[in-house]
């Protein structure tokens, strides 16, 4: 179609509004009611137009376009009758407040500037409201509100929080939180959000309040550091610091955040300008460390390396690279331990998270990531989510889900032994007992298989071993899955049958499928569910773990694992090995050609096999379960050299610390959890005396004799696409914008979204028979409930940038043990108390929260707080094939303790 606006013509499409068509081609059209994600609303009539052939005058943001319309935005009337609504904005008396510019932009000061307004016609007296600046990172100013709705749209229906509402008629109409609380003292997460689409200052973060004055303010697009959405993001920096952050609106239709943020990536940047940032290599001297030059410290860990490498074998060499950094730190650590210290002895925390989920997906599949796109939620009949908690963990994307079950109609069964925040939208939800997975899913494999609601065409030409699963499911009937998962049959029969007679059904897990020591076997039980119903290569349907760091994907594609180089490809196979010697240029020979060892066994071989370990933005000794006995083998190391951006827990314990830089101070790639690969740009100077940690790494390969390391991000990332097949096609200006999504293998290639869309990658599922197996550890009387760990919304990993982030903090000071009411009462426990959780292994002392959301006989802590390291509990019995820890059972007691309140 086209449409004729103050005399120009352009091309629209049906379904567009003038307002769209106007935007689209940047036509000015003011507009305060309406937003891009928050859609139509026709309120403010800020946007009036007028059309020939229409009577009146007609609200762009609704009008739909018709083929020949013919718009005035610039005629008498128009003007005339904005600079009215302008003017009825600002008789409160608040014109330089409204029309301030706090943050981003101001839309309504935008619209004054456009039609001359500086001050309005007439104003009134009216009674001032008292600012709400009870939130941590967010003021409320209610006087300068113009009601125009965004923030309660967004709020119930983007981030689907449901926090904010209209109260009250006429002119005592006002927004206001839950039930008229202040912000602070109400279910608001924090999330910015409303902040991000207010046209006025009504709504402002503080830091962008306590820096309304600064100068030169600079925006750099980056990819948030936390979890494995990978957000796109807009960081706001002045003088090298980090002021506040938004979301990145420009294309957020095809963003995986979909211009939305969550707590941690709207406030959790100040860890970058923090005063406990490194700014000097450290080195250990008779048990004190002292700073040093960067030579010093080069040629002391290249001297280290080279002798002990000598004095034992390269397989005494193991490092940890990182799922916090880039793809090309990454890659470089896997060239660096290969290709320097000649062995395969190098992982990273994804063995600590879903290293049983990639295992199981290896073996079943042939590919072990995400199958599916977060951005189908929608798309799915059906979603099944266990052993995940996404609206902490993935917020966005828990967001995502909301949306889909609440305006899309999707249908949620929700499986976990706490009640999360999906709970109140479940269909259907599954209260399971810690450690019982197998039996539930495979229990509802066997109700499908019985009543035949299974795909037997998909599975006959798409599957092996049929047979010997059927008879495996002999075993999992609906009385023993009760007894095992504590689930009433009748509900277990329920959740089948809502799952396998809706197509497409989708399948999200999370740790508390892999955690386990038969975590590989739950995530086994994942793929049966979805293969014997055809649910995998199909559009809203899939097997998807969500990766819980933001490059824990990305690190594991770079090869910073012991059994593959980058891409996945073996390192037994004889011409894989060769291909990458001849690129960087060593001897086939001097490779290693068997499996190294993985995180869990390097921690225990330390002082036997591993006499030297260089650990890059790692913190084990708070991430790696019994923190005893890990850090008591730390301690036999010969020579431990940290890379760090603090003097974590971890680094303590070296005989050198190296001080990298922050993701603000960095150019690379990040890979989140859908396959995702994109390019996160330098937004701040790296801090006086740290080094780029890619040119750390490649400094130390010099001093160790090879030379041909490449010399820039760029560059790391072509010689890693050359090598990779599944990223060949990928390059940075492919990369600019909204990324691409692995496999992409030619240079034209789009890159893609659904794995085994067009058959299975190792060309039939295999269908895994199995059997229950319980926890490493039981309870008893001497320690009665189960120990469940993981993370909280506000924090992230091992807290080293969250807790030095001060909204974070601020909202989630201390550590707390969830506990269920009736459990509380038992042991004459009061919410806020201070308890002593132990187990066979140790103890800690932390604030008692009470709340039904944990089940009774069950008690919930999360791993941020090193002042109360629930790792210090956890069992370290692992998973026979990934070598993953059981942190998702753990026995404890629970000790009431005098004292009062933690401080």
């Amino acid at each position: 179609m086209e449409i004729t606006i103050d005399s120009v013509t352009y091309n629209a499409k049906e379904g567009q509004t003038v307002l769209d068509v106007a935007r689209e081609n940047g036509v000015y059209i003011p507009a305060l009611c309406w937003h891009p994600r928050t859609g139509k609303a026709g309120r403010c009539r800020a946007c009036v137009v007028e059309v020939d052939g229409a009577p009146g005058l007609k609200e762009a943001c609704i009008l739909e376009v018709r083929d020949g319309m013919v718009v005035h935005n610039s005629s008498e009337r128009v003007i005339k009758t904005r600079k009215m609504i302008v003017n009825l904005l600002l008789v409160d008396g608040n014109a330089s407040e409204m029309l301030s510019d706090v943050g981003d932009k101001n839309e309504l000061a935008e619209m004054a500037t456009s039609l001359g307004i500086s001050q309005p016609e007439i104003t009134i007296d009216t009674e001032r409201i008292e600012l709400d600046e009870s939130s941590a990172g967010i003021v409320f100013n209610p006087n300068v509100c113009i009601h125009c709705g965004r923030c309660v749209e967004t709020c119930n229906n983007n981030v689907m929080h449901e926090v904010l509402d209209f109260a009250w008629r006429g002119n005592h109409s006002k927004v206001i939180m839950d039930d008229d609380r202040p912000m602070g003292k109400s279910t608001c997460v924090q999330c910015g959000e409303c902040v991000q689409v207010c046209p006025v200052p009504a709504l402002a973060f503080k830091n962008a309040i306590e820096h309304a004055n600064s100068t030169a303010i600079k925006t750099s697009r980056v990819i948030c550091p936390y979890c494995g959405v990978g957000c796109t993001l807009e960081v706001h920096t002045s003088n090298n610091k980090w002021l506040w952050s938004t979301a990145v609106e420009d294309n957020w239709e095809n963003l995986p955040n979909k211009g939305m943020l969550c707590v941690k990536g709207r406030f959790g940047f100040d860890y970058v300008n923090h005063p406990d940032r490194l700014t000097s290599p450290l080195i250990k001297k008779n048990g004190k460390f002292e700073n040093a030059s960067w030579d010093e410290a080069f040629d002391l860990i290249a001297s280290k390396f080279l002798e002990l490498k000598e004095k034992y074998n390269p397989r005494a060499f193991a490092c940890f690279s990182s799922a916090k950094c880039t793809n090309e730190e990454n890659y470089l650590m896997n060239r660096f331990s290969r290709g320097v210290m000649h062995t395969n002895n190098i992982d990273h925390c994804a063995r600590l998270c879903h290293s049983s989920s990639v295992a199981a997906l290896r073996e079943t599949l042939g590919s072990g990531s995400m199958t599916n796109s977060m951005q189908e939620a929608r798309d799915s009949e059906v979603i099944f989510v266990i052993g995940s908690n996404p609206t902490w963990n993935h917020p966005v994307f828990g967001g995502v889900l909301r949306n889909a079950i609440k305006n899309h109609g999707v249908k949620l069964i929700l499986a976990d032994p706490r009640k999360t925040d999906l709970y109140g939208c479940a269909d259907i939800y599954l209260n399971l007992k810690n450690s019982s997975d197998v039996a539930l899913l495979m229990g509802m494999c066997h109700i499908i298989v019985r009543e035949n609601w299974i795909d037997q065409e998909y599975i006959n030409d798409n599957c092996e071993g049929w047979d010997d699963f059927k008879k495996s499911l002999e075993s999992f009937t609906p009385e023993f899955s009760e007894e095992i998962t504590g689930i009433p049959k009748d509900k277990i029969y329920e959740a089948a049958k809502l799952y396998a007679r809706s197509s497409p059904a989708a399948i999200y897990w999370g740790m508390g499928i892999s955690q386990h020591s038969h975590g590989t076997d739950n995530a086994r039980a994942v793929v049966n569910l979805a293969l014997i119903t055809g649910n995998i290569g199909i559009k809203g349907g899939g097997v998807n773990p969500l990766r819980g760091q933001n490059n824990v994907q990305g690190a594991s594609d770079m090869g910073a694992m012991p059994n593959d180089f980058s891409g996945y490809q073996n390192v037994t196979d004889e011409k894989t090995r060769n291909k990458f010697a001849a690129e960087w240029g060593v001897d086939p020979a001097d490779m290693d050609s068997e499996f190294g060892l993985k995180a869990t066994e390097i921690i225990d071989q330390c002082g036997d096999e591993i006499k030297m370990m260089y650990i890059f933005g790692e913190n084990p000794m708070l991430s790696d379960p019994n923190l005893h006995h890990a850090e008591a083998q730390l301690k036999k190391l010969d020579f431990l050299v940290v890379q760090d951006i603090f003097l974590t827990e971890t680094a303590v314990l070296a005989d050198v610390v190296l001080p990298g830089v922050s993701l603000l101070e960095k150019t690379g790639t990040f890979t989140n959890t859908e396959r995702r690969v994109q390019l996160s740009r330098q937004a701040i100077e790296p801090l006086s005396g740290t080094k780029q940690d890619y040119e750390i790494i490649v400094e130390i390969a010099k001093r160790m004799g090879l030379t041909n390391f490449p010399g820039t991000p760029e560059e790391i990332f072509d010689e890693m696409s050359l090598l990779t097949p599944s990223y060949h096609g990928m390059s940075y200006t492919r990369l600019e914008g909204v990324g691409l999504r692995w496999p992409c293998t030619s240079k034209d290639h789009p890159g893609t979204p659904i794995i085994h869309a067009d058959g299975i990658v190792r060309g039939k599922g295999l269908l895994s028979a199995l059997e229950y197996r319980g926890p490493g550890e039981e309870t008893d009387d001497e320690f009665p409930f189960v120990l469940n760990t993981g993370r909280l919304l506000y924090h992230w990993h091992t807290g080293s940038m969250t807790r030095r982030a001060r909204v974070l903090d601020t909202i989630a000071p201390v550590a707390k043990m969830e506990i269920n009411p009736s459990d509380a009462a038992t042991l004459n426990i009061q919410d806020g108390e201070k308890v002593r959780v132990v187990s066979r292994r140790g103890s800690i002392e932390l604030m008692a929260e009470v709340t039904s959301r944990t089940a009774a006989g069950a008690v919930y802590v999360s791993f941020h707080f090193a002042e109360a390291a629930v790792n210090l509990l956890t069992n370290d019995v692992f998973d026979p094939v990934s070598k993953i820890p059981e942190y998702k059972f753990c026995a404890v007691r629970v000790e009431k303790l005098k004292g009062g309140d933690v401080e």
